[in-house]
Protein backbone atom coordinates (compact mmCIF):
# COMPACT_ATOMS: atom_id res chain seq x y z
CA UNK A 1 0.00 0.00 0.00
CA UNK A 2 3.20 2.62 0.63
CA UNK A 3 4.42 2.17 -2.75
CA UNK A 4 0.59 1.85 -4.62
CA UNK A 5 -0.86 5.14 -2.90
CA UNK A 6 1.42 7.90 -4.43
CA UNK A 7 0.59 6.06 -7.64
CA UNK A 8 -2.54 5.91 -7.31
CA UNK A 9 -2.84 9.80 -6.79
CA UNK A 10 -0.22 10.69 -9.69
CA UNK A 11 -2.27 9.26 -11.96
CA UNK A 12 -6.16 9.05 -10.74
CA UNK A 13 -6.12 12.20 -8.14
CA UNK A 14 -6.98 15.80 -8.68
CA UNK A 15 -3.66 17.53 -9.20
CA UNK A 16 -1.22 14.06 -9.85
CA UNK A 17 1.88 14.61 -11.63
CA UNK A 18 0.75 11.72 -14.41
CA UNK A 19 -2.36 12.89 -14.68
CA UNK A 20 -1.96 16.51 -15.36
CA UNK A 21 0.37 15.38 -17.95
CA UNK A 22 -2.26 13.44 -19.51
CA UNK A 23 -1.06 9.68 -19.08
CA UNK A 24 -3.96 7.35 -19.33
CA UNK A 25 -4.74 4.37 -17.15
CA UNK A 26 -8.25 3.40 -17.05
CA UNK A 27 -8.81 0.97 -14.25
CA UNK A 28 -5.06 0.36 -13.26
CA UNK A 29 -2.47 -1.24 -15.41
CA UNK A 30 0.01 1.38 -14.26
CA UNK A 31 -1.49 1.83 -10.77
CA UNK A 32 -1.79 -1.62 -9.80
CA UNK A 33 0.21 -3.97 -12.10
CA UNK A 34 3.61 -2.30 -13.34
CA UNK A 35 3.65 -1.60 -9.77
CA UNK A 36 3.16 -4.68 -8.13
CA UNK A 37 5.31 -6.26 -10.94
CA UNK A 38 8.11 -4.38 -9.91
CA UNK A 39 7.35 -4.85 -6.38
CA UNK A 40 7.48 -8.90 -6.78
CA UNK A 41 10.18 -8.09 -8.88
CA UNK A 42 12.59 -6.71 -6.42
CA UNK A 43 11.25 -8.84 -3.54
CA UNK A 44 12.01 -12.40 -5.54
CA UNK A 45 15.68 -11.12 -6.07
CA UNK A 46 16.62 -9.83 -2.62
CA UNK A 47 14.43 -13.35 -1.09
CA UNK A 48 16.63 -15.53 -3.36
CA UNK A 49 15.78 -18.57 -4.86
CA UNK A 50 13.16 -21.60 -3.45
CA UNK A 51 15.05 -24.13 -1.67
CA UNK A 52 15.34 -27.48 -4.47
CA UNK A 53 14.65 -25.00 -7.72
CA UNK A 54 16.24 -26.90 -10.58
CA UNK A 55 16.62 -30.23 -8.33
CA UNK A 56 13.08 -30.82 -7.18
CA UNK A 57 9.45 -30.53 -9.18
CA UNK A 58 7.93 -27.27 -7.81
CA UNK A 59 5.07 -26.95 -10.21
CA UNK A 60 1.60 -26.23 -9.35
CA UNK A 61 0.36 -28.67 -6.90
CA UNK A 62 -3.46 -28.22 -7.76
CA UNK A 63 -4.18 -27.53 -11.27
CA UNK A 64 -8.04 -27.66 -10.49
CA UNK A 65 -7.41 -24.79 -8.01
CA UNK A 66 -5.82 -23.24 -10.41
CA UNK A 67 -8.63 -23.49 -12.77
CA UNK A 68 -11.04 -22.01 -10.44
CA UNK A 69 -8.67 -19.31 -9.50
CA UNK A 70 -8.08 -18.32 -12.99
CA UNK A 71 -12.10 -18.48 -13.50
CA UNK A 72 -13.13 -16.02 -10.45
CA UNK A 73 -10.15 -13.68 -11.57
CA UNK A 74 -11.94 -13.67 -14.85
CA UNK A 75 -15.37 -13.04 -13.51
CA UNK A 76 -13.96 -10.17 -11.06
CA UNK A 77 -12.36 -8.45 -13.23
CA UNK A 78 -15.33 -7.04 -14.46
CA UNK A 79 -15.84 -5.48 -10.93
CA UNK A 80 -12.91 -3.13 -11.09
CA UNK A 81 -12.33 -2.52 -15.13
CA UNK A 82 -16.07 -1.83 -15.76
CA UNK A 83 -16.63 -0.34 -12.40
CA UNK A 84 -13.87 1.69 -13.00
CA UNK A 85 -16.24 3.53 -14.86
CA UNK A 86 -18.03 4.85 -11.56
CA UNK A 87 -21.76 4.43 -13.50
CA UNK A 88 -24.11 1.71 -14.80
CA UNK A 89 -23.56 3.27 -18.48
CA UNK A 90 -21.70 3.10 -21.68
CA UNK A 91 -18.34 3.44 -20.54
CA UNK A 92 -19.19 0.34 -18.23
CA UNK A 93 -20.44 -1.59 -20.97
CA UNK A 94 -17.22 -0.68 -23.50
CA UNK A 95 -14.80 -1.88 -20.46
CA UNK A 96 -16.40 -4.79 -20.30
CA UNK A 97 -16.93 -5.94 -23.36
CA UNK A 98 -13.27 -5.12 -24.34
CA UNK A 99 -12.05 -7.25 -20.62
CA UNK A 100 -13.83 -10.41 -22.26
CA UNK A 101 -12.51 -10.00 -25.95
CA UNK A 102 -8.70 -9.45 -24.91
CA UNK A 103 -8.86 -12.22 -22.12
CA UNK A 104 -10.22 -14.99 -24.61
CA UNK A 105 -7.73 -13.54 -27.05
CA UNK A 106 -4.81 -14.00 -24.88
CA UNK A 107 -5.59 -17.20 -23.73
CA UNK A 108 -5.66 -18.25 -27.30
CA UNK A 109 -2.38 -16.37 -27.99
CA UNK A 110 -0.20 -17.92 -25.30
CA UNK A 111 -1.32 -21.19 -25.61
CA UNK A 112 -0.59 -21.16 -29.25
CA UNK A 113 3.08 -19.99 -28.73
CA UNK A 114 3.03 -22.18 -26.38
CA UNK A 115 1.98 -24.89 -28.33
CA UNK A 116 4.39 -24.15 -30.76
CA UNK A 117 7.67 -23.88 -28.86
CA UNK A 118 6.98 -26.35 -26.15
CA UNK A 119 5.16 -28.68 -28.60
CA UNK A 120 2.18 -28.80 -26.16
CA UNK A 121 -0.61 -26.35 -24.94
CA UNK A 122 -1.44 -26.39 -20.86
CA UNK A 123 -3.66 -25.87 -18.85
CA UNK A 124 -1.63 -23.50 -16.44
CA UNK A 125 -0.47 -21.69 -20.06
CA UNK A 126 -4.22 -20.88 -20.63
CA UNK A 127 -4.22 -19.60 -17.00
CA UNK A 128 -1.45 -17.80 -17.40
CA UNK A 129 -2.94 -16.17 -20.95
CA UNK A 130 -6.23 -15.59 -19.19
CA UNK A 131 -4.29 -13.18 -16.50
CA UNK A 132 -1.92 -11.70 -19.45
CA UNK A 133 -5.04 -10.65 -21.36
CA UNK A 134 -6.56 -9.53 -18.29
CA UNK A 135 -3.80 -7.38 -16.63
CA UNK A 136 -2.61 -5.97 -20.36
CA UNK A 137 -6.59 -4.34 -21.10
CA UNK A 138 -6.88 -3.09 -18.01
CA UNK A 139 -5.30 0.50 -18.30
CA UNK A 140 -6.98 -0.05 -22.07
CA UNK A 141 -10.96 -0.92 -21.56
CA UNK A 142 -12.06 2.63 -21.20
CA UNK A 143 -10.26 3.91 -24.29
CA UNK A 144 -10.15 1.24 -26.76
CA UNK A 145 -12.53 -0.01 -29.33
CA UNK A 146 -13.41 -3.87 -29.38
CA UNK A 147 -10.91 -4.32 -32.48
CA UNK A 148 -8.18 -2.41 -30.29
CA UNK A 149 -8.84 -4.95 -27.48
CA UNK A 150 -9.03 -7.79 -29.42
CA UNK A 151 -5.36 -6.73 -30.73
CA UNK A 152 -4.24 -5.94 -27.24
CA UNK A 153 -5.16 -9.54 -25.91
CA UNK A 154 -3.31 -11.06 -28.90
CA UNK A 155 0.01 -9.57 -28.32
CA UNK A 156 -0.18 -10.09 -24.70
CA UNK A 157 -0.31 -13.50 -24.92
CA UNK A 158 3.03 -14.13 -26.40
CA UNK A 159 4.76 -11.39 -24.79
CA UNK A 160 3.46 -12.81 -21.12
CA UNK A 161 4.82 -16.07 -22.40
CA UNK A 162 8.40 -15.09 -22.91
CA UNK A 163 8.37 -13.06 -19.34
CA UNK A 164 7.96 -15.99 -18.20
CA UNK A 165 9.86 -18.58 -19.88
CA UNK A 166 12.78 -16.24 -21.39
CA UNK A 167 13.05 -13.18 -19.52
CA UNK A 168 12.95 -15.02 -16.45
CA UNK A 169 16.04 -17.75 -17.63
CA UNK A 170 18.09 -14.73 -19.14
CA UNK A 171 18.34 -13.06 -15.80
CA UNK A 172 18.20 -15.97 -13.31
CA UNK A 173 15.64 -14.85 -10.78
CA UNK A 174 13.41 -17.11 -9.03
CA UNK A 175 9.70 -15.80 -9.66
CA UNK A 176 7.53 -17.93 -8.61
CA UNK A 177 4.01 -16.45 -9.74
CA UNK A 178 5.15 -14.66 -12.57
CA UNK A 179 4.59 -11.52 -11.14
CA UNK A 180 6.89 -10.25 -12.89
CA UNK A 181 6.16 -12.10 -16.40
CA UNK A 182 2.81 -11.28 -16.16
CA UNK A 183 1.74 -8.56 -14.21
CA UNK A 184 4.87 -6.51 -14.93
CA UNK A 185 5.10 -7.04 -19.01
CA UNK A 186 1.28 -7.26 -19.34
CA UNK A 187 0.99 -4.15 -17.49
CA UNK A 188 3.78 -2.10 -19.28
CA UNK A 189 2.26 -3.50 -22.86
CA UNK A 190 -1.30 -2.91 -21.83
CA UNK A 191 -0.10 0.89 -20.59
CA UNK A 192 2.01 1.43 -23.66
CA UNK A 193 -0.99 0.02 -26.19
CA UNK A 194 -3.60 2.39 -24.66
CA UNK A 195 -1.37 4.98 -26.30
CA UNK A 196 -1.87 3.67 -29.64
CA UNK A 197 -5.13 2.82 -29.63
CA UNK A 198 -7.60 4.81 -27.98
CA UNK A 199 -9.98 6.54 -29.80
CA UNK A 200 -11.47 9.49 -28.39
CA UNK A 201 -15.13 8.32 -30.03
CA UNK A 202 -15.01 6.04 -26.61
CA UNK A 203 -12.70 7.77 -23.88
CA UNK A 204 -13.82 10.80 -24.19
CA UNK A 205 -12.04 14.28 -25.42
CA UNK A 206 -8.47 14.65 -25.07
CA UNK A 207 -8.41 10.84 -24.72
CA UNK A 208 -6.80 9.63 -28.34
CA UNK A 209 -4.18 7.95 -29.05
CA UNK A 210 -1.82 6.80 -31.89
CA UNK A 211 -4.56 5.60 -34.82
CA UNK A 212 -6.63 8.33 -33.61
CA UNK A 213 -4.11 11.30 -34.70
CA UNK A 214 -2.19 11.93 -31.44
CA UNK A 215 1.05 9.98 -31.64
CA UNK A 216 2.13 12.31 -28.84
CA UNK A 217 0.06 10.04 -26.24
CA UNK A 218 2.49 7.25 -27.06
CA UNK A 219 5.18 9.24 -25.44
CA UNK A 220 2.83 9.98 -22.40
CA UNK A 221 2.22 6.40 -21.76
CA UNK A 222 6.26 5.71 -22.25
CA UNK A 223 6.84 8.27 -19.44
CA UNK A 224 3.85 6.75 -17.07
CA UNK A 225 5.56 3.40 -17.55
CA UNK A 226 9.10 4.84 -16.45
CA UNK A 227 8.16 6.47 -13.39
CA UNK A 228 6.08 4.26 -12.09
CA UNK A 229 9.03 0.74 -13.01
CA UNK A 230 11.49 3.95 -10.75
CA UNK A 231 8.99 4.67 -8.07
CA UNK A 232 8.39 0.92 -7.50
CA UNK A 233 11.38 0.20 -7.72
CA UNK A 234 12.95 2.30 -5.82
CA UNK A 235 10.57 2.08 -2.70
CA UNK A 236 10.14 -1.43 -2.66
CA UNK A 237 13.87 -1.54 -2.67
CA UNK A 238 14.38 0.68 0.81
CA UNK A 239 11.55 -0.90 2.21
CA UNK A 240 12.49 -4.78 1.82
CA UNK A 241 15.87 -3.43 2.93
CA UNK A 242 14.25 -2.06 5.94
CA UNK A 243 12.51 -5.76 6.60
CA UNK A 244 15.80 -7.38 6.26
CA UNK A 245 17.97 -5.07 8.49
CA UNK A 246 14.83 -5.78 11.29
CA UNK A 247 13.00 -9.26 11.34
CA UNK A 248 14.63 -10.77 8.48
CA UNK A 249 12.96 -11.36 4.41
CA UNK A 250 13.18 -15.21 5.03
CA UNK A 251 12.79 -18.34 6.84
CA UNK A 252 14.71 -20.95 7.67
CA UNK A 253 15.45 -23.57 5.42
CA UNK A 254 14.08 -26.22 7.64
CA UNK A 255 11.09 -24.10 8.03
CA UNK A 256 11.15 -23.55 4.15
CA UNK A 257 11.11 -27.62 3.83
CA UNK A 258 8.42 -28.33 6.20
CA UNK A 259 6.22 -25.65 4.61
CA UNK A 260 4.86 -22.36 6.60
CA UNK A 261 1.21 -22.79 6.87
CA UNK A 262 2.41 -25.61 8.83
CA UNK A 263 5.64 -23.91 10.65
CA UNK A 264 3.88 -20.95 10.99
CA UNK A 265 0.76 -21.81 11.74
CA UNK A 266 0.40 -25.19 12.52
CA UNK A 267 -1.85 -26.51 9.85
CA UNK A 268 -1.74 -27.37 6.34
CA UNK A 269 -4.06 -28.62 3.30
CA UNK A 270 -3.72 -32.35 1.93
CA UNK A 271 -4.72 -33.63 -1.21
Amino acid sequence: MLVYAPIAHMVWGPGGYLAGDGVLDFAGGTVVHINSGVAGLIAAILVGKRSGLGTENLAPHNLILTMVGGALLWVGWFGFNAGSALAAGGGAAIAMINTQIATAAAVVSWTVAEWIIRGKPSLLGAVSGAVAGLVAITPACGFVSVSGALIIGVIAGPVCYWGVSGLKKMFGYDDALDVFGVHGLGGILGALLTGVFAVSAIGGTGKSGLIDGNPAQVWLQIEGVLFTLAWSGVVSLVLLKLIDLTMGLRVSKETEVEGLDLALHGETIHD
